[in-house]
């Protein structure tokens, strides 16, 4: 999978700006083409280069590497991403999935050792950065999306009104078993207060409020979908793609517009590098693109990069290796 030598940069100048004035427009251009000249050069031939394009003769390589993912990517991970990585590269895919807040915690507590973390929100990968928070990430790419869903059962008694009225007229009624992942330590927990607290106040149900706070409707997120699929409850928020990945019946979140926004990073001191760089380039090129397209997430063309403030969108797998020499804000 050797790169390409299409780069697209959109650089955020604001800082260089508010430092020595206002930039001209020749020299806004000169300074967006002086740095796209040196990300090309650090994508292609720097440092942190494809890991694949120093690959000798495109022999396989082999050994693990460590992914510590978002707990709704498990299926596709285990099912789908992992061994089509190990065919390609001869890596394994060894991964921990969890809540991306709580992963983000076992991190920096050093409970849990990575090589790649993949995170479903933008905002945990703040909780890595800079040298308060230990560095863990640099450079973070955003890779793609998936809506949050209400995923039910079918053989529950509320099947057929969940199908034919709008979802939030049917799990605040007597008996409607609902469940959800921790805000504390999950994007999508957050996202699900949202839709009930939202709804409960643009649709005027205010019956929807006690259940985005209540503690009795929350699970781990690793459990959640067996929960349903065991009758254990009626219906859960879940996104597109793990969804997908376990055939559950689905009902669009009317009035929500609700997303999870997936991030990649190579973590500081990570113990397989070039296995980390190998699994990022496999992840955002076309042959990672179309597994995630056809099991529910939806590919950022092209993939959004962030280093601190600055934004660098790209078309091909830059690197986002985290140095223990960088610092970052967070």
């Amino acid at each position: 999978m050797r790169l390409g030598p299409e780069v697209a940069i959109i650089l955020n100048v604001s800082a260089l700006e508010r430092t020595s004035g206002r930039i001209s427009a020749p020299r806004r251009l000169a300074v967006i083409g002086i740095v796209a000249a040196c990300a090309a050069a650090w994508t292609l031939g720097g440092p942190f280069a494809s890991s694949s394009a120093n690959a000798a003769g495109g022999a396989k390589a082999s050994g693990p590497v460590d992914v510590l993912y978002a707990g709704s990517l498990l299926n596709l991970m285990q099912q789908k991403l992992g061994p089509a990585f190990h065919r390609a590269t001869g890596y394994t895919v060894s991964g921990f999935s969890d809540g991306s807040k709580a992963l983000a915690s076992e991190i920096k507590g050093g409970t849990q050792v990575g090589d790649v973390f993949i995170s479903a929100s933008p905002k945990v990968n703040a909780t890595l950065q800079g040298a308060t928070n230990g560095n863990w990430v640099t450079t973070y790419g955003a890779f793609g999306r998936s809506p949050l869903v209400l995923g039910y059962n079918p053989a529950s008694t509320f099947a057929k009104a969940l199908k034919t009225q709008p979802w939030y007229n049917v799990v605040d009624r007597r008996g409607f078993l609902l469940g959800r992942t921790d805000p504390a330590t999950d994007p999508k927990g957050v996202l699900a207060v949202g839709a009930l607290t939202g709804v409960a106040l643009s649709y005027d149900v205010p019956m929807l409020a006690p259940l985005a706070t209540s503690a009795s409707n929350i699970f781990p997120e690793t459990t959640l979908v067996g929960r349903l699929q065991a009758g254990q409850l009626d219906a859960g928020f879940f996104y597109a793609v793990e969804a997908a990945a376990a055939h559950l019946k689905t009902v669009p979140l009317t009035g929500t517009g609700l997303t999870a926004e997936y991030t990649v990073a190579v973590l500081r001191n990570a113990p397989h590098v070039a296995a980390a760089k190998a699994f990022v380039e496999f992840l955002l090129s076309t042959s990672g693109r179309k597994i995630l397209k056809a099991n529910g997430v939806a590919p950022i063309s092209p993939v959004r990069f962030v280093t601190g403030s600055s934004e660098v969108t790209t078309t091909t797998a830059q690197s986002t290796t985290s140095t223990s020499s960088t610092t970052q804000p967070s």
